[in-house]
């Protein structure tokens, strides 16, 4: 599963469209999670995929991923 790959080679401002798009974002964030997760195996990946799985609805937490993807270029606490 490469989905983290292929979101983090799309411009930025796709990047954060894809994820301040409501149900699509939470759907985004999940993809882009479990894959890093399954690719890399770290544990805090694990965490925050689990965050994002059962809050996600709550709608600040891929909020907060669209100003840091704007601001560091990553997704928050993603290695």
């Amino acid at each position: 599963m490469n989905f983290d790959t292929w979101y983090h080679k799309q411009d930025k401002l796709v990047q954060i469209i894809l994820l301040i798009i409501p149900f699509v974002g939470w759907i985004v964030d999940l993809l882009v999670r479990w894959s890093a997760y399954l690719r890399n195996k770290s544990t805090l990946n694990l965490i925050m995929a689990l965050v994002v799985t059962f809050l996600g609805e709550f709608w600040i937490l891929t909020v907060l991923d669209a100003v840091f993807i704007a601001l560091e270029n990553k997704l928050l606490f993603e290695e």
